[in-house]
């Protein structure tokens, strides 16, 4: 039997990288990456219940002969890597990686929305100038998604090939768009709007969760001018945050919504009495934690 060469800390220490290998790897990459973290994973773990280290042995290290921590800071924190970093790095995981779709999608999406109602109201140069951004702006959507899928979406069979349906169908506009009919152009691009629907509804997303997300960046454009003691910078911003809620209220009106909208206002009429940088802050404050209590519970 191969002789221990790692003390406690170490033993501990290999222990908490190895649970961060396997949450990295499982929740944030793909394809050659993510074997690597799994590999590099099992090896920590592997090394940390022995007590032994190969590589060690080669170099002729040693850490059993270096100073450890005690044995009972060895157990608490034995106890905080089965348990806590797990639950805890893979709970915060899904959260943001959920999110980061999320916010990948709106900012893709609000091209799309853009040349849908240019090429509804057929101006024709700026339907072209969006859906020139839209086509990039999907094609990096689609290419990122295409290979890396969120947890929430791994199981979802059809999302490849609706990605690949969203992408031919706004290719297929490109004629109609540049030189041709723009109201058909629109009818078009309406067919889109729908797989998108599908999507969200059958991976448990709710498009109140997209229109949170939405209005969340067009809200910190309003916050960082009110911290800042900016009131003008607040008016110019609101017509934005104001648009973006009215899809959160679309899609829910309940008294968290309009405790959100309640404050949003109450910033702006702040503002615009020119009150001062204490009383926006606190202004800040409560929108913060009237957004924040709904996304967490329902974005």
């Amino acid at each position: 039997m191969l002789k221990q060469n790692e003390n406690l800390t170490d033993r501990l220490l290999r222990g908490v990288l190895a649970e961060a290998l396997f949450v990295v790897g499982y929740f944030w990459l793909a394809g050659a990456w993510q074997a690597v973290a799994y590999v590099l994973g099992a090896a920590m773990l592997i090394t940390s219940v022995t007590g032994f280290c190969s590589l060690y042995l080669v170099m002729g290290v040693d850490t059993k002969k270096s100073f450890a921590a005690p044995r009972k800071y060895f157990i608490t924190g034995l106890v905080a890597v089965l348990v806590v970093l797990p639950l805890a790095g893979s709970y915060a995981s899904s959260f943001f990686s959920k999110k980061f779709f999320l916010e990948d999608f709106n900012y893709m999406n609000n091209y799309y929305k853009q040349a849908l109602f240019n090429t509804g109201q057929e101006k024709r140069q700026e339907s072209i100038d969006n859906y020139s951004q839209l086509v990039s702006a999907y094609a990096e959507f689609k290419d990122k998604y295409g290979k890396f899928r969120p947890v929430s979406l791994r199981r979802d069979k059809e999302l490849t090939s609706d990605l690949i349906k969203v992408d031919n169908l706004i290719k297929d506009v490109e004629t109609e768009v540049r030189s041709g009919d723009l109201k058909v152009a629109h009818t078009k691009l309406e067919e889109v709007r729908p797989l998108w629907q599908d999507i969200f509804k059958r991976n448990g997303y709710s498009m109140l969760a997209v229109a949170l997300v939405d209005f969340h960046d067009s809200m910190e454009k309003m916050l960082d001018p009110a911290s800042a003691g900016n009131a003008q910078g607040v008016q110019d911003a609101y017509a934005d945050a104001d648009s973006k809620l009215k899809a959160v209220e679309e899609e829910a009106s309940d008294d968290e919504i309009k405790a959100i909208r309640k404050n949003l206002d109450q910033l702006l009429e702040l503002a615009k009495g020119q009150a001062n940088k204490d009383e926006l802050a606190k202004q800040v404050a409560e929108l913060k934690s009237s957004f924040v209590k709904v996304y967490l519970k329902r974005g």
